[in-house]
This record gives C-alpha cells, structure tokens and sequence, in this order.
C-alpha cells in the first residue's frame, strides 16, 4: 500500500528516458550521500555527550553508536563507486537500497530524540527536535532526487517528534511543532518540483539528441549518429553502404514526393531485414548504411543478399507498383580494420566496385561485392 501510495505521488517517467533518469539521480545521490554521511557521523559525538541525563543508558549512548556504525558503514560503501561508470542496472539496485536503508536509519535517529525528549527538562527539551530537524531535513533534501526517500525521511524524522511536541501542552513545543511541520511541507514541494523538473529536462535533452541524430525524412539514423556509434569500437561488427540503382528516374517520373515516399519505404525494409540489434542509417540522398554487431557467423555475402532480398518485392507507393535495385559493400571489424574511416573506405570500394559491373555489364540487377 505505501509503494502505490508512493508511485502516485510520483510524476510519471517516459520510457525512453528512464534508464537515464535512473542514471542521472544515483550519480546525484552518491556524491551527495558522502558529505551527508560525514556530516551526520560528526554529529554522533555531540548527541552522544547531549543525551538526557534521566533517559535510558541505551537511548542517551548506545543508539547514537549504532547510527554511526550504520552511517560509517553506508559511507565505506560508498567510497569506491565512480559516479562516471554507474550503469543503469547498478543505478536502480542503488536508488531501491536508499529508499529503504535511509528511513531505516531515520527510525533510529527519531527514536533517539522522541527518548531524549521525552526525559529532558522542560527547558532543555526544545534542543533535541531541532537537531534532529536539521540532520532530517538535511537528509530529506540529499535524497530529493528519489523522491520516496525524501519523503519516507521526511515521515519517519520530523513528522512524529511534531506530533509529540503538539501533543505536550507546552505552548512553545506546539508553536515550535507547527514550524516544523512547516518546514517539512516546504522541502517536500521543493522536491517534488525538483523531480518534475529532472524529467523534463531529461525529456527535452533526449528530444534533442533524437533530433540531432536523426534523419528528417525517414526517421533512421543520420550520418552524425552512425559515427558515434562506430567511434572507438573494437568488438566485431559490419558496416554495409547501400546505394539505391535507378532512383533518379522515380523522381523525374513520379516527382519528389513520390521519391521521398519511397525511401522511407526502403528504410522501413531495412531495418526490418537487418534485424533487432542491428542499426540503420540514411547517409543523404539515396544512400544507406547498416550497422549489424557481430555478424560474422552469416558472411558479409550473407549479410549483404539479406539486405539487397528487400528489393525483391516492388514497393507500393500510393498505388505505384515502383522496381528500383541496390548495390551494396560491406567492411568488417576487425578483419579490414577498426578505424572507423577505413571501414567506410573498405565498403565504399566494395559500393563502387558493385556500381561499375552493372555499367560495364549493361544492366540494372544488382550484384552483390564485398570488402576482401
């Protein structure tokens, strides 16, 4: 019930930004967790030697040991996590870890005050939910980027030493009662806009890397984007250049809308043809490129009579039952190189190779050439 009371309060996250929502909040709490851990672990002496003469022995010392040990503990495990290498798996097992370990640590820190409070002198009473209204507070804003831990924080600390204070008949205990749980509202709207506005930020970033990466027309990858992808791999993959035979008369004939109509088409076989993992990109004009992740085990001919099968069928372009034919170069990584310019050049000699066979044959039918 408290998990589906929490996803409500939650402002939904697209899909295609969780992993990197996810990503960007554990990056955001573990180096904010590391100061709040030494900030609370200092705090350990002062309430230790600040515990209530008349409270309990295990109240007043052994309970602010044990959170110390648990702080000590959390800030070790810490310390070697590199906030550039956190992946998206790590980063949800991290965010549930906090969600749940951090309120467990607030429980204590509550019970240390309600106890220390509770035994105090009248006029010494006021120190101990201010303390704990501080570390409260302070933890609750650290973790406002998981927005269930905040608010779990914010439940276990302040929440209750006010309802006891409220319900002390001391004036000045109610009136200090009421700015707290002031205080406690305040912070909770501030993370609540604060998640709002992760989401949105992460939801216009990736609006715009998409449309940096991709082609206006057909809605695949561009040119920029299939670099990137490529940049700096040394794993085994192919690359296959694609250029379309006899595209120009479809647009002298049918005209441009006719054309642009048909490469979307085209897209739209290629990346089916290509497969699930694989990457396809339009490189301007009617020219293709595939990128497909360790493909070795079916052959560059392979791969390339898989992406040329497309062809086979006419396209149906409102009516228009168009033919048009390919040719195609494949490079391999790493048996032609991992340079990702000569894996281009690899392929582009196999392109041309394919177009000079069908001028010097006299036909349109494409044939099907490789990078060596």
């Amino acid at each position: 019930m408290l998990r589906s009371t929490l996803a409500k309060l939650a402002v939904p996250v697209p899909n295609d930004i969780s992993e990197a929502f996810d990503i960007l909040r554990a990056r955001r709490l573990v180096g904010q967790c590391r100061l709040l851990y030494l900030g609370l672990i200092a705090t350990i002496p002062p309430a230790i030697i600040g515990g209530s003469d008349a409270a309990p022995r295990w109240a007043a010392m052994w309970l602010p040991i044990a959170i110390g040990v648990l702080l000590a503990l959390g800030f070790a495990m810490l310390v070697p996590i590199r906030a550039d290498r956190i992946t998206a798996r790590f980063a949800r097992r991290f965010i549930v870890d906090a969600t749940w370990s951090s309120p467990l640590v607030g429980c204590l820190c509550a019970l240390w005050c309600a106890m220390n409070w509770w035994y105090a002198p009248d006029h010494l009473r006021a120190y101990y939910p201010m303390v704990l209204a501080l570390g409260s507070l302070a933890t609750s804003y650290c973790l406002a980027s998981v927005r269930p831990a905040a608010i779990l924080n914010m439940l276990v600390g302040p929440v209750p030493i006010a309802a006891l204070m409220l319900l002390s008949g001391h004036t000045m205990d109610a009136v200090a009662a009421v700015s707290l749980l002031v205080a406690t509202g305040f912070l909770f709207r501030l993370t609540h806009d604060q998640h709002k506005q992760l989401v949105e930020l992460l939801t216009l970033q990736h609006a715009v890397q998409r449309q940096a990466d991709t082609d206006p027309l057909t809605g695949l990858l561009n040119r920029r984007a299939l670099d990137t992808i490529l940049a700096g791999r040394q794993d085994a993959f192919a690359l296959a250049l694609l250029d379309l035979d006899g595209f120009k008369p479809v647009n002298d004939r049918y005209g441009h809308g006719t054309g642009d109509a048909l490469l979307c088409a085209v897209g739209e076989r290629l990346r089916a043809a290509a497969g699930p993992a694989a990457r396809v990109a339009r490189l301007g004009g009617d020219e293709f490129a595939v990128f497909v992740p360790d493909d070795r085990a079916t052959g560059a001919g392979s791969l390339a009579g898989r992406l040329l099968s497309v062809f086979i069928a006419p396209f149906d372009i409102d009516g228009d039952m168009i033919r048009i034919g390919a040719s195609v170069g494949v490079s391999r990584c790493p048996e032609d190189g991992t340079d990702r310019k000569k894996l281009y050049a690899k392929a582009d000699t196999a392109l041309y190779a394919v177009k000079n066979e069908h001028r010097g044959a006299g036909h349109t039918r494409p044939v099907v050439k490789t990078a060596a």
